[in-house]
């Protein structure tokens, strides 16, 4: 269950991070990092594929003064309409647990 949760969690993070500017996949690492979500390459590609295959995300390739060219990330309309859904599941779910958990004595 954590898993699926977490999960959940990154791509909600990843469509939002994306969703300010188009982003390369460190960039993306980088800011879950400062958030303290840490990511790894080996979690992040996958989760970004899969985004692609739905349709939440799309990408382009751009040249780089260090070596190959690189892939951005950019949210797509689809991705925008999603994002708003995860968030508006969010903000309720955040609101459900805070209210259930409002009594709980934490010290005892």
């Amino acid at each position: 269950m954590v898993r699926q949760m977490r999960r959940g969690v990154l791509e909600l993070c990843v469509l939002s991070i994306v969703a300010q500017k188009e982003a390369y996949p460190s960039d993306i690492i980088e800011e879950l990092k400062a958030s303290q979500l840490i990511v790894v390459e080996g979690t992040l590609y996958p989760l970004l594929s899969r985004l692609k295959d739905q349709g939440l995300l799309q990408y382009n390739w751009k040249e780089s003064t260090q070596g190959p060219p690189r892939k951005y990330y950019s949210i797509t309309e689809t991705g925008r309409v999603f994002l708003g859904e995860l968030m508006d599941t969010w903000h309720s779910l955040v609101q459900a647990v805070d209210h259930s958990t409002q009594n709980t004595n934490h010290n005892e």
